[in-house]
């Protein structure tokens, strides 16, 4: 079996969240190594479970690990975002329940060939499909100054943003930036003693933030968020693990205005928008993990799980 293996996070959680049905059809957008999507395609008897993955990698270990219930499963090759395209191409008019998990998973973190680790030598790569354009050697040595010091300041909360920015473009005038840790060692040069010395990796935020803006990563939750409800049938659920403040935050904004309907401001003193609510809220607050996963499981420490139903 593919050595793509991924610990699954907040699991039980997600199962009761999304309440499954036997003759239901489900989504699993962020398929991975297929953790969530085998407990899922379990429960199944009658119904359907759509995997979707970007990389072909985890869409390959994904199909071996639900071999056992291929004649319930259809995995597609596409990114999450286009979750309103898979269904209209394979003539689904509504799902019962979509999950969305949106961490980097384990293998690809872990993999050091495809670039997202700091800890390791690799060429620049950062991509989550192999076969997108963009990659992390172009956003580290064309991009403009002032838009890496953005995805640092925005996408990483890097407060040495300024400073990481200018490092890399004198570095890059000399010759092309090419492997991680010439980038961490770009990165470590830029900031102050103080900050070399704190318990997180000095790398480790600037990492997050070339990662997300070489795979798109906030856009493609912003239109899932646009998208996802108008999938599901009434009554269906729509449940994401977020793992970073700016993700939860498109997530939360999302749900809250799909709740809220009205889009009329508060002075006015009737409704003249027309909108009604199309989910209530399953969870009030994110669910987050408990003491026994986080010691399984030290990754999902910043996992929160947020579930709504189509009304």
């Amino acid at each position: 079996m593919s050595e793509f293996y991924h610990v699954s996070v907040l699991l039980e959680e997600c199962l009761e969240g999304l309440a499954i049905k036997p003759d239901g059809i489900y989504v699993d957008g962020t398929l991975g190594g297929a953790g969530h999507s085998s407990r899922i395609a379990a429960r199944l008897t009658t119904g359907r479970l759509i995997g979707i993955d970007r990389d072909p990698v985890a869409l390959k270990a994904a199909g071996e690990r639900l071999a056992p219930y291929k004649d319930r499963v259809t995995l597609v090759h596409s990114n999450f975002c286009e979750i309103k395209q898979v269904l209209h191409d394979l003539d689904i008019s509504g799902v019962d329940g979509i999950l969305l998990d949106l961490g980097v998973s384990s293998p690809q973190l872990d993999d050091a060939q495809r670039g997202f680790s700091y800890m390791a030598d690799a060429p620049l790569d950062m991509r989550m499909n192999s076969q997108d354009a963009l990659s992390a050697y172009t956003v580290v040595n064309t991009w403009p100054q002032e838009e890496l010091k953005r995805i640092l300041y925005n996408y990483g909360e890097e407060r040495y943003a300024p400073q990481i920015a200018a490092a890399i473009c004198r570095k890059r005038e000399v010759k092309p930036v090419e492997t991680t840790l010439e980038l961490v060692d770009i990165i470590r040069s830029a900031m102050p003693p103080a900050a070399l010395r704190e318990k997180q990796h000095p790398a480790k935020r600037s990492f997050q933030a070339i990662r997300i803006a070489v795979n798109d990563e906030l856009g493609s939750v912003e239109k899932v968020m646009r998208d996802a409800v108008d999938c599901l049938n009434p009554g269906g659920r729509l449940a994401i693990i977020t793992f970073h403040s700016l993700e939860d935050r498109i997530v939360k904004i999302g749900m809250a205005d799909a709740a809220k309907g009205c889009t009329c401001p508060p002075n006015f003193p009737v409704c003249v928008c027309g909108n009604k609510p199309k989910v209530k809220p399953i969870t009030r607050k994110p669910i987050v993990s408990g003491d026994e996963e986080l010691q399984r499981n030290p990754r999902a420490r910043s996992a929160k799980l947020r579930v709504c139903e189509k009304i």
